[in-house]
């Protein structure tokens, strides 16, 4: 039986003076210093821990540390010999990203490409006390030496990461830091085997009628004692279990498994994520070789593009049931991602289900994500969109780069093909788009090789040999050919970023995209984690470091060009930090509701971004220390299974009622024109019938959408318990938002805050971590009607003073933002 020996844990590193990097001058000092080193692991978390750097992600540090990328290093142990086996094999999982492997000083080969397994027989040279060294080349040295060789290509960054197959975003996004580091990022063991192995198990999935087919294609390894050998495979299904023998020599077989009466697997908003365990044994003589352990979702997936009178739809249809995705964009959980620990991603995850997402796109400037991560998808009924790593660059199609995309692609189709969750492969991300809206080809180098072919051609053509059960689409954008702008509203898959980037927000109501895969506006991080990354005396917004952690191309001015659209300036940073938050939600709610509302012509969303891997104002819901921005509990609130909205047309307004149930949404909404101070000037209450998975749309009358005072009016309408306002007064009008009654309550676990008013009491915030770090509260810009209260519920792992919810920006609304007074 195959046997493993985990690898993990302490290693140590030092500098490598015989690499091909010269060494840097504040390197120097280290050689021939051993510094302990953890596996999994990445080498500057290693070096903070160690006292050799300050921390990158605080104020401007990732500066001070810009040589340790530019340096070469070794990373080594010993190990003695596990049991005694035909065959012993050093397996990595990852290795980060361009490095040579050698045991007791004889080398085993090189790598590089950080998302591929690498496996070496070692069986000839380990011995007891066996020394394992790891010796990285700089990701800088390996991308600038194929950037010379093959050409500089025009990319969004002047970074080289197309040149490397390494986490593009750890050499600097606009929302992280430029921090390529290196280190064993997954899993390092030794695996002793004899006469033959499981290599590679690809389960695809089908269903016809009520019978769940499982189509399971296994790869084996054979020893020296196994050629000449016949084998037994065994895949069993919940009980359902197929026998087949593999002749001798063979090393693929097929096992077809039919589960009658299966149990279909559907995404949280259709229904509950069942899966199947699935078991793989290998045997001879009557003696179980290996065993793979696994299990599959049986359902279909499709997404219909037949074109019609509007133009090219994107539906994603699951078990035959199209649905509108209610998305978010997810980008690596760290900019040093072999640190993130199994739970945290489970913990995001978790969060995205609970606020009522049911689809993660997994962006293609970052990493194929952990088993655990689809595994938790898996369980939560979350869709996963994936995309294959090329994100905002020409990529060039020469060798070596060519082999490593294609062999990383062959393989990473294979590992996540069990996956339920997995619903889609993405060629890449906005570079076909890019190629056509920046006019890469008349740029210095836009006439070579570019990536087309790996979108339009390879990476299809490995989708369609691998994995035939899932679609593929080339890009994102993609209208679906090269004639068409790839970025068409009316076609496809749609980026909206000239909102954020040179409109306003505004605009999103100005068009129906059939699928909006990528769209989103800044807010700063969460008070706290912006105070623990700063250490100035005084958060200021022309301080260094604050701007340090803004890292979009005019990113501070872009935000004051749309706050000064809506609200007041302000130069303080507390009240700025609350005018960020306040308008990132305006902004994502206006796009998203607004889209949703016309279902079925644009059938989904996909909220950029869900997380943050360091202390940023980014586009994040969540913060890279897990505190939810205001923005989290708006996607929760307009991505719930039922919402209305109401919307300005070319004539009035109109009360949208959107049921993404499955049963008929039956009621009467009552619509009501109101003054600030309570008094009711009109009242109108309408039987409504939305039928499952769909959306009406009600005029209003002139009664109710016409506003003699737009100063001091404004509309809410209510049914079963959800309700949709609309305010005639802007943002910065005084008396937009009434003065707060606060009531503060100790409860186990925290507090319980209740704010009312008399009048109209317009976003209401509270901050539970300007009370205590580790405070959470339960909704966030929450608007109380005139006579009526609000409960917001922090929770803490300690005692709180019910006094330090009176603090400063603790309890804040609309008035607060806008009045410096």
């Amino acid at each position: 039986m195959r046997t493993t020996l985990d690898l993990g844990g302490r290693w140590t590193w030092s500098v490598d003076e015989t690499g091909p990097t010269p060494v840097p001058a504040e390197a120097r000092s280290l050689i021939g210093r051993e510094i302990d080193a953890h596996v999994p692991g990445a080498l500057h978390a290693d070096l903070l821990a160690a006292g050799v750097i300050p921390d990158p992600l605080v104020d401007s540090n990732e500066d001070l540390v810009g040589w340790v990328s530019r340096c070469d290093w070794l990373l080594r142990r010993r190990i003695d010999r596990p049991v005694d086996a035909e065959r012993i094999d050093l397996v990595f999982d990852g290795i980060d990203t361009v490095a040579a492997v050698a045991v007791n000083g004889h080398t085993l080969g090189t790598v590089r490409n950080m998302h591929r397994t690498a496996r070496f027989d070692v069986s000839s040279v380990i011995a007891d006390d066996t020394l394992v060294e790891v010796r990285f080349t700089s990701p800088y040295t390996e991308a600038e030496k194929w950037e010379r060789e093959l050409g500089a290509r025009p990319s969004a960054y002047p970074e080289p990461f197309a040149f490397i197959r390494k986490m593009a975003s750890s050499f600097g996004w606009d929302w992280g830091p430029t921090l390529p580091g290196c280190g064993l990022w997954r899993d390092v063991r030794l695996e002793a085997w004899s006469t033959a192995r499981i290599s590679a198990v690809r389960p695809l999935v089908d269903v016809f009628e009520d019978t769940g087919i499982l189509t399971a294609h296994i790869d084996l390894e054979r020893a020296a004692s196994g050629d000449a050998l016949p084998l037994h495979l065994e895949v069993d299904v919940a009980g359902h279990a197929v026998h087949v023998e593999v002749p001798p020599g063979e090393s693929t077989a097929t096992v077809v498994v039919d589960v009658p009466d299966v149990r279909r697997w559907f995404p949280r908003s259709l229904g509950e994520p069942h899966t199947y365990p699935v078991a793989i044994s290998l045997w001879a003589h009557g003696e179980r070789l290996d065993q793979r352990d696994t299990r599959v979702g049986f359902r279909t997936i499709s997404v219909d593009r037949t074109p019609d009178d509007l133009g090219t739809p994107f539906v994603v249809t699951v078990n035959d049931r199209p649905l509108f995705i209610r998305g978010v964009n997810w980008i690596p959980e760290s900019v040093f991602p072999g640190t993130v620990p199994a739970e945290r991603v489970r913990a995001r995850l978790e969060q995205a289900a609970d606020a009522n997402v049911d689809l993660v796109r997994v962006w293609g400037g970052g990493v194929y994500e952990s088993d655990e991560f689809y595994d938790a998808c898996d369980d939560l009924g979350l869709l996963v969109w994936q995309d294959f790593l090329f994100a905002c660059a020409a990529y060039p199609e020469e060798e070596p780069i060519r082999s490593e995309v294609l062999a990383e692609a062959r393989e990473n189709i294979v590992r996540l093909s069990p996956h339920a969750s997995l619903a889609l492969w993405n060629g890449n991300n906005e570079n076909l788009w890019m190629r056509f809206d920046k006019d890469w080809a008349a740029q210095p180098g836009g006439d070579l090789t570019w990536g087309d072919r790996y979108y339009l051609e390879w990476l299809p053509d490995l989708v369609r040999e691998l994995d035939p059960t899932r679609p593929y689409t080339e890009g994102s954008p993609w209208s679906g050919d090269g004639v068409v702008d790839p970025n068409d509203v009316d076609h496809q898959t749609f980026h909206s970023w000239d909102a954020w980037n040179e409109d306003d927000y505004a605009v999103y109501r100005d068009s129906a995209p059939r699928f909006v895969s990528e769209f989103g506006w800044q807010g700063a991080a969460t008070w706290r984690t912006l105070r623990d990354a700063i250490t100035d005396d005084e958060l200021r917004l022309d301080s260094d470091n604050v701007r340090h952690h803004q890292k979009a191309i005019d990113g501070h001015t872009k935000i004051a060009r749309n706050l000064a659209r809506h609200l007041p300036a302000t130069a303080d940073f507390d009240r700025w930090h609350l005018q960020t938050q306040w308008m990132q939600v305006e902004a994502v709610r206006t796009g998203v509701l607004h889209w949703r509302s016309n279902w079925p012509r644009t059938a989904g969303t996909i909220v950029w971004q869900l997380n943050d891997l360091w202390p940023v104002t980014s586009w994040s819901a969540i913060d890279s220390a897990g505190r939810c921005k205001p923005l989290y509990f708006a996607i929760r609130d307009m991505y719930a299974p039922r919402v209305m909205t109401i919307e300005p047309t070319d004539g009035g307004l109109e009360l949208c009622i959107i049921n993404d149930h499955d049963e008929t949404w039956v009621g009467s909404a009552r619509i009501m024109r109101r003054r600030v101070d309570g008094e009711v000037l009109a009242d109108r209450t309408e039987p409504v019938s939305v039928a499952p998975r769909s959306v009406i749309r009600l005029d209003l009358p002139e009664t109710l959408a016409e506003s003699a005072d737009r100063s001091s009016e404004f509309l809410a309408a209510t049914l079963d318990g959800e309700r949709a306002l609309w305010c005639f007064a802007s943002p910065r009008m005084p008396g937009a938002s009434a003065p707060l009654d606060i009531a503060v309550t100790a409860v186990p676990g925290g507090l319980d805050i209740v704010v009312s008013s008399d009048g109209l009491a317009r976003d209401i915030l509270v901050q539970p971590d300007r009370i205590h770090p580790a405070a959470t509260v339960d909704r966030g810009f929450t608007t109380v009607l005139p006579g009526e209260s609000a409960t917001f519920r922090v929770r803490a792992p300690e005692r709180l003073d019910p006094e330090a919810a009176r603090g400063a920006f603790v309890v804040s609304s609309l008035r607060d933002i806008i009045d410096p007074d």
